[in-house]
């Protein structure tokens, strides 16, 4: 008896098998969690990347042209850097700036446009990437407590086959110990990348965020010196 029971199938099939249709969907249900956070982590590391890449050639590229008073050409540059994160904000500025300046003599109520221009530019990139990244804590923090639901069902199903076949050997439980282990282990596998992940991808985007800052403050203070040049040489 101890030898037909010890030769219960523990492979993936033969626990895939051995699985009830609740322990399956669960097990299924934290795929598509795995699948989707994946996507996420491969999405936004891509993004990132681009953006820390266009970043550090837009920086010099940019300040250059500022140096010499050719706003247009920044704004160029700005556009050939779409991926840029600083190139993002700087750009929404410069159009605020050099619009006043085409249109009257600047003052500071054109200056405070500018910095709000700025400050909307920082939030909608801010948002832009940190798309997909609060899903990664949603399932960091779910996934466990689905292959939780997983283990209560597969201890369910174990009862059940000591009182189906009046007995308690491993042949009787075998079933529902491998699925709500193998659903344990799933949700622990599906979680912990995505914590990672997250935690990950948020120090970047305060990174981001500070790098956004300090350009927006430098940018202001260029207009701000540019505007003193003005009115000095009239």
């Amino acid at each position: 008896m101890l030898l037909q029971e010890a030769s219960t199938s523990f492979d993936v099939r033969g626990m895939w098998e051995n699985m009830g249709w609740a322990a399956k969907l669960v097990v299924i249900l934290l795929f598509f969690m795995s699948a989707w956070s994946i996507g996420v982590m491969i999405d936004r590391a891509i993004a990132y990347n681009g953006a820390r890449k266009q970043s550090r050639q837009f920086a010099p590229a940019v300040a250059g042209a500022l140096r010499e008073g050719k706003l247009d050409e920044a704004i160029k540059i700005a556009d050939r850097y779409s991926k840029s994160h600083l190139a993002k904000v700087v750009v929404a500025g410069l159009q605020e700036f050099r619009a006043h300046q085409l249109s009257s003599e600047i003052s500071g109520e054109e200056i405070d446009a500018s910095k709000r221009a700025l400050e909307r530019a920082e939030a909608i990139v801010h948002a832009e990437l940190k798309r997909g990244v609060s899903g990664l804590a949603t399932i960091g923090s779910t996934a466990p407590f689905v292959g939780l639901f997983g283990t209560v069902v597969g201890i369910i199903h174990a009862f059940q086959g000591i009182a189906t076949q009046k007995a308690t050997g491993l042949g009787a439980v075998a079933g529902g110990i491998s699925e709500a282990l193998v659903t344990t282990a799933i949700g622990l596998f599906v979680a912990v990348p995505a914590v990672w992940a997250f935690n990950y991808f948020t120090n970047r985007i305060d990174a981001f965020d500070v790098e956004m800052g300090n350009s927006s403050s430098e940018l202001l203070d260029y207009f701000l010196k540019r505007v003193g040049r003005a009115s000095a040489a009239k």
